[in-house]
Protein backbone atom coordinates (compact mmCIF):
# COMPACT_ATOMS: atom_id res chain seq x y z
CA UNK A 1 0.00 0.00 0.00
CA UNK A 2 1.42 3.35 -1.05
CA UNK A 3 1.27 6.40 1.15
CA UNK A 4 -1.26 9.13 0.44
CA UNK A 5 -1.15 12.79 1.38
CA UNK A 6 -4.42 14.26 2.59
CA UNK A 7 -4.69 18.08 2.57
CA UNK A 8 -7.61 19.59 4.46
CA UNK A 9 -8.89 22.77 6.06
CA UNK A 10 -7.97 22.90 9.73
CA UNK A 11 -10.72 23.22 12.32
CA UNK A 12 -10.59 23.74 16.08
CA UNK A 13 -10.51 19.95 16.58
CA UNK A 14 -7.14 20.00 14.72
CA UNK A 15 -5.60 22.54 17.09
CA UNK A 16 -2.97 20.17 18.48
CA UNK A 17 -1.73 19.12 15.04
CA UNK A 18 -1.73 22.66 13.65
CA UNK A 19 0.00 24.15 16.69
CA UNK A 20 2.73 21.48 16.70
CA UNK A 21 3.52 22.06 13.02
CA UNK A 22 3.35 25.85 13.49
CA UNK A 23 5.80 25.57 16.40
CA UNK A 24 8.18 23.52 14.21
CA UNK A 25 7.82 26.11 11.44
CA UNK A 26 8.79 28.90 13.85
CA UNK A 27 11.82 26.92 15.00
CA UNK A 28 12.86 26.45 11.35
CA UNK A 29 13.03 30.27 11.24
CA UNK A 30 15.18 30.25 14.38
CA UNK A 31 12.48 31.23 16.86
CA UNK A 32 12.41 29.63 20.31
CA UNK A 33 10.36 26.54 20.98
CA UNK A 34 7.07 27.89 22.38
CA UNK A 35 4.37 25.25 22.11
CA UNK A 36 2.07 27.09 24.50
CA UNK A 37 2.37 30.31 22.51
CA UNK A 38 1.92 28.45 19.21
CA UNK A 39 -1.21 26.78 20.52
CA UNK A 40 -2.67 30.09 21.72
CA UNK A 41 -1.86 31.81 18.42
CA UNK A 42 -3.38 29.07 16.27
CA UNK A 43 -6.43 28.82 18.53
CA UNK A 44 -7.02 32.56 18.04
CA UNK A 45 -6.70 32.23 14.26
CA UNK A 46 -9.14 29.31 14.14
CA UNK A 47 -11.61 30.95 16.52
CA UNK A 48 -11.47 34.44 15.02
CA UNK A 49 -11.30 33.05 11.46
CA UNK A 50 -8.86 35.76 10.42
CA UNK A 51 -6.66 33.28 8.58
CA UNK A 52 -7.14 30.04 6.68
CA UNK A 53 -5.05 27.07 7.75
CA UNK A 54 -4.55 23.86 5.78
CA UNK A 55 -2.90 20.73 7.12
CA UNK A 56 -1.33 17.82 5.29
CA UNK A 57 -1.37 14.32 6.75
CA UNK A 58 0.80 11.45 5.55
CA UNK A 59 -1.41 8.35 5.49
CA UNK A 60 0.14 4.91 5.21
CA UNK A 61 -1.08 1.52 6.40
CA UNK A 62 -3.78 3.04 8.59
CA UNK A 63 -1.45 5.57 10.23
CA UNK A 64 -2.08 9.28 9.77
CA UNK A 65 0.83 11.61 10.59
CA UNK A 66 0.54 15.42 10.41
CA UNK A 67 3.46 16.53 8.22
CA UNK A 68 2.58 19.88 6.63
CA UNK A 69 1.08 23.26 7.44
CA UNK A 70 -0.01 26.27 5.37
CA UNK A 71 -1.49 29.54 6.61
CA UNK A 72 -3.10 32.23 4.45
CA UNK A 73 -4.18 35.73 5.44
CA UNK A 74 -6.70 37.76 3.42
CA UNK A 75 -5.76 41.23 2.24
CA UNK A 76 -6.74 43.77 -0.40
CA UNK A 77 -4.87 45.44 -3.24
CA UNK A 78 -5.64 49.12 -3.77
CA UNK A 79 -3.92 49.24 -7.16
CA UNK A 80 -5.84 46.30 -8.59
CA UNK A 81 -8.93 46.99 -6.46
CA UNK A 82 -9.18 43.30 -5.65
CA UNK A 83 -8.80 40.66 -2.98
CA UNK A 84 -5.44 38.95 -2.48
CA UNK A 85 -4.18 36.26 -0.14
CA UNK A 86 -0.86 36.38 1.68
CA UNK A 87 0.71 32.94 1.83
CA UNK A 88 2.42 33.64 5.11
CA UNK A 89 3.44 30.21 6.38
CA UNK A 90 4.33 27.00 4.57
CA UNK A 91 6.07 24.19 6.39
CA UNK A 92 6.73 20.50 5.75
CA UNK A 93 8.36 18.33 8.40
CA UNK A 94 12.00 17.73 7.37
CA UNK A 95 11.53 13.93 7.35
CA UNK A 96 8.80 14.25 4.69
CA UNK A 97 10.31 16.82 2.34
CA UNK A 98 10.84 15.87 -1.29
CA UNK A 99 7.51 14.01 -1.47
CA UNK A 100 5.45 16.81 -3.10
CA UNK A 101 3.68 17.71 0.15
CA UNK A 102 4.66 21.39 -0.13
CA UNK A 103 3.48 21.36 -3.73
CA UNK A 104 0.10 19.90 -2.69
CA UNK A 105 -0.28 22.60 -0.05
CA UNK A 106 0.55 25.26 -2.67
CA UNK A 107 -2.12 23.79 -4.96
CA UNK A 108 -4.61 24.05 -2.12
CA UNK A 109 -3.64 27.70 -1.54
CA UNK A 110 -4.23 28.38 -5.23
CA UNK A 111 -7.63 26.67 -5.12
CA UNK A 112 -8.59 28.71 -2.05
CA UNK A 113 -7.65 31.93 -3.87
CA UNK A 114 -9.64 30.95 -6.97
CA UNK A 115 -12.68 29.90 -4.94
CA UNK A 116 -12.72 33.20 -3.04
CA UNK A 117 -12.39 35.33 -6.18
CA UNK A 118 -8.92 36.62 -5.34
CA UNK A 119 -6.63 38.12 -7.95
CA UNK A 120 -3.58 36.30 -6.64
CA UNK A 121 -1.29 35.14 -3.87
CA UNK A 122 1.67 36.97 -2.34
CA UNK A 123 4.46 35.33 -0.40
CA UNK A 124 7.94 36.03 0.82
CA UNK A 125 10.75 33.79 1.97
CA UNK A 126 14.25 34.22 3.28
CA UNK A 127 17.03 34.79 0.76
CA UNK A 128 18.85 31.59 1.79
CA UNK A 129 15.76 29.34 1.51
CA UNK A 130 16.66 28.23 -2.01
CA UNK A 131 14.62 25.01 -1.91
CA UNK A 132 11.46 26.99 -1.21
CA UNK A 133 12.31 29.48 -3.95
CA UNK A 134 12.73 26.66 -6.48
CA UNK A 135 9.38 25.19 -5.43
CA UNK A 136 7.56 28.52 -5.72
CA UNK A 137 9.07 29.30 -9.11
CA UNK A 138 8.23 25.81 -10.39
CA UNK A 139 4.59 26.54 -9.48
CA UNK A 140 4.51 29.79 -11.45
CA UNK A 141 5.29 32.30 -8.70
CA UNK A 142 7.35 35.19 -10.05
CA UNK A 143 9.96 37.05 -8.04
CA UNK A 144 8.85 40.66 -7.59
CA UNK A 145 11.27 42.97 -9.37
CA UNK A 146 8.96 46.02 -9.21
CA UNK A 147 8.60 46.62 -5.48
CA UNK A 148 11.05 46.58 -2.58
CA UNK A 149 9.77 45.42 0.79
CA UNK A 150 10.46 47.34 4.00
CA UNK A 151 9.67 46.54 7.58
CA UNK A 152 9.29 48.77 10.65
CA UNK A 153 9.69 47.01 13.98
CA UNK A 154 7.71 48.54 16.82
Amino acid sequence: MEAEVHVYLAELKDLGKAAALFNQYRQFYEREDDMLGAEQYIKERLTQRDSVIYLADWNKQGLSIPVGFLQLYPTLSSLSMSKLWILNDLYVDAKYRGRSIGRKLLHQARMNAIQTGAKGLNLSTQHHNLAAQRLYESEGYVKDEEFISYYLEL
